[in-house]
């Protein structure tokens, strides 16, 4: 998406929006894409929609579908955004987007949104009233819709080392690195986690402990994927790490600074993809899209994780 004609790196928006490619399978197994009408605009659109006070991109697209279509989604794959000015202001908007599969719901008539078609691919595009929402529609056809994900989370914020008295696999999360771990909760269930693997230091533990208590399940304690671990058995990690790749479900993993880059730049040449940059920081989350096991997909939410970055 970024490069294309409604994207300038040099540009910062002042509006932050966020939206998806709703789609599901029809009955004969062919893929629908929703398309919705607005009447304040009168256009046909691919359901957006400002972002809340304090809420990120990711919450913002599947708030936004769901009061627009009345559907609950799934997030996968990101598409990237569009800039563009806002008609009479002197504004500009970003919109980020990700590819949403419907997992229920039913579409009601509503004060946003009067009409809502299902259209497949070969006639979706002549249906959108814009040049940026069939960008975004190309960037989503480019891979199939099923993929599978994988949620792979540095642990959040635990101090600093020196300060911490006991033996460092001991130490916990700071009060910030709480409040990150308890904001990862609805990021993660936005993309359908589903089953929890840890690294063992505590800190790792603690990261995705509010995630397992929200959804009762267990956390799986997984020691290669520690910084000790990884070192001591790179090739085993790797291996390892591949084995829990989804045939269903979308596992969370979480690990340390010092395995992630590494573990994705294998998997990234293994499988012939170019990573996005990325900080790598502290409670930051990398989505990983695979299709038969392989890695086709990577973006890393960071700043789409941060409400902190818009400015309501």
């Amino acid at each position: 998406m970024e490069g294309g004609p409604f994207w300038d790196p040099r540009i910062t928006a002042n509006i932050h929006a966020a939206g998806a490619v709703v789609w599901r399978r029809a009955a004969n197994g062919a893929l629908e894409i929703a398309v919705v009408h607005r009447p304040k605009y009168q256009d046909w659109s691919l359901p957006k929609g400002k972002l809340d006070p304090g809420e990120t991109p990711v919450l913002a697209a599947v708030r936004e579908v769901r009061e627009e279509t009345g559907l609950d989604c799934t997030l996968g794959r990101y598409l990237g955004h569009v800039t563009y000015p806002v008609p009479g202001h002197r504004k500009l908007k970003r919109v980020d987007y990700w590819a949403a599969e419907v997992a229920g719901g039913a579409f009601t008539a509503n004060d946003e949104v009067d009409v809502l078609n299902w259209y497949p691919l070969d006639r979706v595009m002549e249906q959108l009233s814009y040049p940026m929402d069939r960008q975004v529609l190309r960037a989503f056809t480019r891979l199939p819709a099923d993929t599978r994900t994988m949620l792979l989370v540095r642990h959040a914020k635990a101090g600093r080392r020196d300060r911490f008295s006991g033996p460092d696999p001991l130490r916990p999360l700071d009060r910030s690195g709480q409040a990150q771990a308890q904001a990862l909760v609805p990021n993660l269930l936005a993309f359908g986690a589903s089953r929890i693997h840890s690294a063992d230091p505590v800190r790792c533990v603690q990261t995705v402990t509010p995630l397992a208590e929200k959804l009762g399940a267990e956390i799986v304690l997984e020691p290669l994927l520690s910084e000790t671990g990884y070192a001591a058995a790179q090739d085993e990690t790797r291996k390892r790490v591949v084995e829990l790749v989804p045939d269903t479900g979308v596992p969370v993993i979480c690990s340390q600074g010092k395995v992630i880059p590494d573990l994705l730049d294998w998997w990234a040449e293994r499988d012939g993809i170019t990573l996005p940059s990325a900080r790598n920081r502290k409670g930051s989350v990398w989505v990983l899209s695979f299709v038969e096991g392989r890695l086709v997909a990577a973006d890393h939410l960071d700043r789409s994780l941060n409400a902190d970055f818009v400015k309501p």
